[in-house]
């Protein structure tokens, strides 16, 4: 079977963003890392390959310099049980020169662009009565955080 990992490129932080996601999230370690060599100009002692896994999944990483930096092109999503799962993670990505953006997604300090999600927001934007669904994507098109408590105001009509 042919595997498929993401490979994500970071400027210098890739250890310690690594080591930040790795704490975070269950389920989740760092498997190997190499270092580039002194002799690399510039890149000696930085991470060469890091292979991780957040969640039960894997990921590799490196460090290779600031031309090509993380855009909204990709993103990791977090699906969430409930609403302190939503705010632990949140608080967590933001903190530290992190970035609130619209409808559930951030970047983190490192310019990395989450989603984090709860299930529930999913339910409502399935919900077989498309009334419903409107109401719930309305509600989410003006948040920041998922706050599914006023999801739940937004599709009830209060």
């Amino acid at each position: 079977m042919t595997d498929v990992t993401p490979f994500l490129w970071f400027d210098d932080t890739a250890e310690e963003a690594v080591t930040f996601y790795t704490a975070l999230i269950p389920d989740s370690e760092i498997v190997a890392m190499s270092r580039y060599p002194d002799e690399v100009p510039g890149m000696g002692g930085k991470v060469m390959h890091v292979h991780f896994r957040l969640g039960g999944r894997d990921y590799l990483g490196m460090d290779a310099g600031p031309q090509f930096p993380f855009t909204e092109a990709v993103s990791l999503y977090v699906s969430c049980r409930d609403q302190a799962e939503v705010d632990r993670y949140w608080d967590a990505l933001v903190a530290d020169g992190g970035e609130e953006q619209p409808c559930g997604w951030l970047k983190d300090r490192w310019g990395l662009s989450w989603q984090v999600i709860p299930d529930r927001l999913i339910e409502l934007i399935r919900h077989p009565d498309p009334e419903v669904a409107h109401r719930a994507v309305q509600a989410m098109l003006r948040m920041r955080r998922i706050d599914i408590a006023a999801l739940e105001a937004a599709v009830a009509g209060t």
